[in-house]
């Protein structure tokens, strides 16, 4: 028989190995689901980072609580988490049962059920447990749909609800896990030669900021602001003075230029002071320009 649960709610477990399925129906605009797990201590928080099992870090250390593939059913998706709590060590005391939405809020998502069943069982044997997960604001981005806590020798199954608008990351920091956000943009930023100068970056903002405002300039001094140096304007580049005064008229001197252009033989120009070629005679004038 399947204990149709409310929120706040709770049943004895009648087994040690539990399997719960997060089932949702998907769609145009449905964000996706995930299935995570938190397995916490005496003190209700995760002794370190291994006790969260999630879509990154799908198994934990001790193999006894673990995230399966998603499967598509005729219902819809789901996702699954199987914990052996039997096997658990002392230690460990409540296993927290999460979905966290990727794309949006849990608004979207409809028909979000957790489903808890015997994982020794066969599998044509109906759930223990269903609770309907719903939206208590429709802000969420994650929800505690149920926890696993010991009771005497026993365990048994909590009906919770409770969303997160933060997210899976406020979500797990709330159990004392350490989430890096975004490692990609960290490495980005503390690469170079030289870590960035917060005080520049500071610096940055509130040059930006007085600009945005108005402040700082000079029809509005401030003399708190930071002082933005323009930098003048750079004068264009003056041409070398030649090392002679030009000659007017022609010839000219020769003066030294780029090597010779390969292809057509070039020109040759005679230069002033040209060195002149050694018993040159003019050329016998032919009959055309004879006088008569």
């Amino acid at each position: 028989m399947t204990h149709a649960m409310l929120k706040g709610s709770n049943v004895p477990l009648d087994t040690a190995a539990v399997r719960a399925v997060l089932r949702w129906t998907p769609g145009p605009g449905v964000p996706d689901v995930d299935a995570s797990a938190l397995v916490l201590g005496p003190d209700g928080r995760c002794r370190s980072d291994e006790d969260f099992v999630f879509y990154n870090q799908p198994r934990h250390p001790s193999g006894l609580v673990r995230r399966l593939p998603k499967k598509r059913v005729a219902e819809g998706l789901t996702d699954t988490v199987e914990a052996d709590l039997g096997a658990l060590d002392p230690s460990m005391d409540r296993v927290v049962l999460a979905a966290s939405s990727d794309g949006g809020t849990f608004r979207a998502v409809t028909d979000l059920t957790i489903f808890l069943y015997d994982a020794t069982a066969a599998p044509e044997r109906g759930p223990l447990a269903s609770f309907a997960v719903t939206a208590e604001t429709g802000e969420e981005t994650a929800v505690i749909c149920g926890e696993l806590y010991r009771r005497g020798d026993g365990w048994k199954f909590r009906a919770v609800g409770q969303g997160y608008p933060t997210g899976l990351v406020g979500l797990a920091t709330d159990f004392g896990i350490s989430v890096d956000e975004d490692p990609e943009g960290a490495a980005e930023g503390t690469s170079g030669d030289s870590p960035a100068d917060p005080s520049l970056l500071e610096t940055a903002l509130i040059d930006a900021s007085a600009a945005e405002a108005g402040t700082g300039s000079a029809a509005h001094p401030d003399l708190d602001a930071t002082v933005v140096h323009t930098p003048a304007p750079t004068a264009p580049p003056v041409p070398p003075m030649p090392d002679r005064e030009p000659s007017y008229g022609y010839p000219q001197e020769r003066v030294p230029g780029p090597g010779p252009a390969y292809g057509y033989p070039q020109p040759v120009h005679a230069g002033h002071g040209a060195e002149q070629v050694p018993d040159f005679r003019m050329p016998p004038m032919g009959p055309q320009f004879q006088r008569r």
